[in-house]
């Protein structure tokens, strides 16, 4: 008995430091992991060098309604009913599994933040089990996505094949694009006082 609780527990550790390195919150990981509360701070503070962050876990089904977020949920939605359907995975292992192959599709720039975190997935799933949410085909491309269950959903149509006007229009976008003007003008000024002063030499 002893052999197999150190297994065990060997496992939930395993578990907790793949969950928190794909960004889990701490209520996450209390409710997914047989592991006490001050095992888990412990663990997460070792893994990321701080304390994890507070604050409640989302509640609300609103935000994977909004236009952006609603194309990634329902990425992550469809590639999480295929693999509990057709590969067998359950549980979290499904939520993780589904979430990996979500960021490979949709990679976050470097040292951003991934639209949809290892969080809101996981709540994603726990409303499509509460039938708070659910699936429903775009009248257009026939495309599969995230749709509150208490609308009417006859003749829906996608964020992608009904842009809203604004989309793309982000602060997060425009402070983007700016940095990548600034960026390209830096690199052309380089580029001239190179040949500036190579025109030099040449001329000396």
């Amino acid at each position: 008995m002893s052999k197999k609780s150190v297994v065990s527990e060997a496992q939930e550790i395993q578990l907790a430091m793949e969950l928190i390195n794909l960004g889990a919150r701490l209520q996450l990981l209390e409710t997914e992991v047989a592991l006490s509360r001050e095992r888990l701070l412990k663990l997460y503070k070792e893994l990321k060098g701080v304390s994890p962050p507070k604050g409640m876990l989302p509640f609300s089904t609103d935000w994977f309604l909004t236009w952006q977020p609603n194309i990634h949920a329902s990425l992550f939605i469809n590639i999480h009913k295929f693999l509990v359907d057709h590969a067998g995975a359950t549980g979290i292992q499904a939520v993780m599994k589904a979430y990996k192959l979500y960021l490979e599709q949709m990679p976050p720039e470097p040292g951003v933040e991934p639209l949809l975190s290892l969080t809101r997935a996981w709540t994603l799933v726990r409303f499509f089990q509460s039938k708070m949410l659910a699936m429903a085909p775009c009248d257009k491309c026939q495309g599969k996505f995230v749709v509150d269950c208490l609308d009417l959903n006859h003749a829906y149509q996608c964020g992608l094949c009904n842009m809203p006007s604004r989309a793309g229009k982000t602060k997060k976008v425009k402070d983007a694009r700016d940095a990548k003007d600034a960026r390209e003008a830096k690199e052309a000024r380089q580029a001239k006082d190179a040949d500036s002063a190579a025109t030099a030499l040449l001329n000396a």
